[in-house]
């Protein structure tokens, strides 16, 4: 127990650069998270979110190959596979299948990619449950402008899309491209999700990406304080499941899915407390 919660070492450990560019890193994609979070969920768009995250791995693994960046390769993945999923899964009928489909395929392709990597294994079990020394400053400028590119298309779109989120047939009977906003916000959460793969891992980002979002639409049905809520709970997610994973040296993912688990047993405990109130 001690080894695993040493104050003293989390201190020390505190004081290395790459340690506060993964604060920083993170910070960046809790905000990112927690925004997009209640569109996913209202959206029902989380099996989506764990297919564009698995197929961020095959983009990195094929990245890895190709002696390119890590995060470059994860977002041309996560990218395109949205764009594959947004283009094939028209119907909601055949949405899950879809998924079900690319998902399988990439996997597959994301095997051997990593099979063929001659380099060292950390870098490949780096994609499925983060790596915060990976961080530098290239990669918190690559995810500060990503940021600010999704927030500010998804401020420009909000209001159709939540519309649409909302009651998709009303709104598109009232002239709102659904079909358009589906595959831009699509490309949104697959940007986000890649950014996501380098911090806390392509196996566990749903719990950055979907838990806090749904533990805050437990609490409240209002849209703004849903995203506020939102983004409290993934800040302190990922930021703390960093600073609890610095002194026993395990893999940040662990102490993320845990905090984010915590905070949505809570959320539920206090809705149904509120409810029976």
């Amino acid at each position: 127990m001690d080894k695993l919660f040493d104050f003293d070492k989390t201190i020390e450990v505190l004081q290395y650069g790459f340690v506060r560019d993964a604060l920083i890193a993170a910070a960046i994609l809790g905000l990112l998270a927690g925004v997009l979070g209640p569109l996913i969920v209202s959206r029902n768009m989380a099996f989506s979110v764990h297919g564009t995250s698995e197929l961020a791995v095959t983009g990195g693994a094929a990245a890895l190959l190709l002696g390119v960046g890590v995060a470059y390769g994860a977002l041309a993945g996560s990218v395109i596979a949205a764009l594959v999923l947004g283009l094939l899964a028209r119907r909601g009928s055949e949405h899950d299948s879809v998924i079900g489909v690319v998902l399988a395929f990439g996997l597959g392709l994301g095997v051997l990619f990593l099979w063929m990597y001659p380099g060292r294994a950390s870098n490949k079990f780096g994609l499925l449950v983060g790596q915060i020394v990976s961080v530098d400053f290239a990669s918190i400028v690559l995810l500060s402008v990503c940021a600010v590119v999704v927030l500010g298309v998804l401020a420009f779109i909000y209001r159709p899309l939540m519309f649409a989120s909302v009651d998709p047939d009303v709104a598109k009977a009232r002239g709102v491209p659904t079909g358009l906003l589906s595959p831009v916000f699509a490309v949104l959460v697959g940007v986000a999700t890649a950014l996501g793969v380098q911090t806390v891992g392509a196996l566990l980002v749903l719990a950055l990406m979907v838990t806090p979002a749904a533990a805050a639409c437990r609490i409240t049905a209002n849209p703004l304080k849903a995203t506020i809520l939102s983004v409290v709970f993934a800040e302190v997610a990922v930021l703390g499941g960093i600073v609890l994973s610095l002194a026993p040296g395990v893999p940040v993912s662990a102490f993320v899915t845990a905090i984010s688990f915590v905070i949505y047993i809570a959320a539920r405990v206090f809705s149904r407390t509120r409810a029976t109130a």
